[in-house]
């Protein structure tokens, strides 16, 4: 949390947010590059000197925190389960959730549509899109770790390595999903990933 939302009131917080669910909402049914600060405004119910005063570097600031929000629903629309990687059967349940999170978004993906806008260049963009990569990976090494406590993966297997190799498979199945609508690379990338530490 940065400086300047820590200095907000719990009502000012609140407020915050509410911008940031209204510009996320208006911009899955409008697109970044139709929704305007105006729209956002009348979706919120909120004042132009309120909506500055939240984000005084206006709509590339508002962006940046959509875009950490639809980060932040990436790695919540997985729990419980990729917190909870304690079992072949958790995993698959993690899979299943991965899979099914992508197929209902389908080739919408509001992330790459924000930072395609905001541009990778933007100071913040990186670190947002850096900060999602890290929690998710570290997410998954965490759970090749506890496979391990268990005897059910070897010990040599490098959990942050496999977890990268995993993570990148996905996002490799993704981008693809993405561009073409076809599933079954993302389900490629991650049954063969847990098959490889299966054998491990």
């Amino acid at each position: 949390m940065d400086l300047q939302v820590q200095n907000l009131t719990a009502k000012g917080r609140a407020t915050r947010q509410r911008i940031i669910e209204g510009a996320a909402a208006e911009i899955r049914a409008r697109g970044v590059a139709l929704t305007t600060l105006d729209d956002v405004m009348v979706r919120t119910r909120t004042s132009k000197s309120q909506l500055f005063h939240y984000f005084p570097g206006g709509k590339e600031q508002l962006l940046l925190a959509v875009a950490a929000l639809e980060s932040q629903m990436v790695l919540d629309d997985q729990q419980p389960h990729l917190g909870a990687l304690t079992s072949w059967a958790a995993w698959q349940r993690w899979r299943d959730s991965v899979v099914d999170r992508y197929r209902r978004q389908g080739q919408n993906c509001p992330i790459a549509v924000l930072m395609s806008e905001i541009g990778r260049t933007t100071p913040g963009a990186e670190a947002v899109t850096a900060e999602l990569i890290v929690q998710w990976s570290g997410a998954i090494a965490t759970g090749i770790r506890s496979m391990q406590e268990q005897g059910k993966v070897a010990y040599s297997v490098n959990a942050e390595r496999a977890a990268a190799a995993l993570l990148a498979g996905i996002q490799g199945g993704v981008g693809i999903m993405l561009a073409t609508g076809d599933l079954s690379y993302l389900e490629a990338a991650l049954d063969q990933g847990i098959d490889a530490l299966r054998a491990a």
